[in-house]
């Protein structure tokens, strides 16, 4: 059987997925403010179907950035605070058995929902780690045997703190891969503080904003951002910048197919929330730092003298020459 490829995206249906996402970011921007960049990469890993890992200190908003994203969609939102004694069904649900029906009832995990926050995920244990695996992944959870999928839209926004690294376990490379972003909130400038704090009588759990857009158009505009037209050229230049990193001497493992392919499905959503139905290699560099950095696996001598995969990659795009021209679409 022959499948019908997707339309390409137009001119105009570019422009209305510009629109909308402008209004998504300023929506969340009225509870985390000046921080456009993440808000952005936000909407772009939930549009891209993809993930989001913070790595940032306590008390700069990573759990009113995920609320206010939820709010904005009209969806729920769920957040689990991870600690080393949690277990995998604390995070997925648990068959309970029913004695009046003696059937085994399933007890949904806060897993079912659209937004999912795993706060301080690098404090739980491997075992409890890898149950956010499948769904990550598939969209569903499989317990005692039996699969329940989870709706979409759903995004997993996780975090972890870069200073107490005591009791916690290091997220492993398979689980890094499938976060398709990495950023940092940050704290806020002067401007932004003065404003939290002229709010200060206002708790950050009881703001709320109000909804923008349904799932349902969520899931529209990610069927959208997939038939944004990519030039052979900028597969070329992506491919080129991915093949650099495993030859990078202070790198033991470097980015995989998949990271291309996240890269690549990123920059479509970039290009559609510029107004572009195309894309250019300026969405490529914009993304390339949050997309591949955390896919590298340095070597620790290198790590020991202060290279880190953040600047690896600014180098390497500065190395590898971008497509100079486009073809038509």
């Amino acid at each position: 059987m022959t499948m019908t490829p997707q339309a390409t995206m137009t001119a105009e249906q570019a422009s209305a997925f510009q629109e909308t996402f402008a209004r998504l970011v300023a929506n969340v921007e009225q509870v985390l403010l000046g921080k456009t960049f993440v808000v952005r990469l936000g909407f772009v890993a939930l549009l891209s179907e993809g993930h989001l890992l913070l790595e940032d200190f306590p008390g700069t908003g990573k759990t009113s950035l995920a609320r206010a994203i939820a709010q904005s969609v009209a969806g729920t939102s769920n957040r689990i605070q991870f600690t080393p004694d949690l277990l995998p069904g604390d995070i997925t649900g648990v068959s309970v058995y029913d004695q009046r029906s003696g059937q085994f009832d399933f007890h949904r995990g806060p897993v079912f929902s659209n937004i999912l926050l795993a706060d301080e995920i690098n404090r739980a244990s491997p075992k409890t780690q890898a149950a956010l695996l499948e769904v990550m992944e598939e969209g569903r959870v499989t317990v005692d045997g039996i699969t329940h999928p989870v709706d979409p839209p759903f995004l997993v926004i996780a975090t972890q703190n870069p200073i107490e690294q005591a009791g916690t376990y290091r997220l492993p490379e398979a689980q890094l891969d499938r976060f398709l972003l990495k950023a940092s909130i940050g704290y806020p400038d002067h401007a932004s503080t003065l404003r939290i704090l002229e709010g200060a009588g206002v708790k950050a759990h009881e703001t709320e904003v109000a909804a923008v857009i349904t799932a349902a158009t969520v899931l529209d505009m990610a069927r959208q951002a997939r038939t944004v037209h990519v030039d052979p050229s900028v597969n070329d230049y992506v491919s080129r910048l991915v093949d650099a990193t495993r030859s990078v001497t202070e790198v033991r493992l470097g980015v995989s197919v998949r990271g291309a392919l996240a890269l690549l499905r990123a920059a479509k959503t970039l290009a559609a929330a510029s107004g572009r139905h195309y894309v250019v290699p300026d969405d490529v560099k914009a993304l390339a730092e949050p997309v591949l950095a955390h896919r590298l696996v340095l070597d620790p001598e290198a790590e020991f003298d202060g290279v880190t995969a953040s600047s690896i990659v600014s180098q390497l795009l500065l190395e590898t020459a971008p497509p100079s021209d486009r073809q038509a679409v």
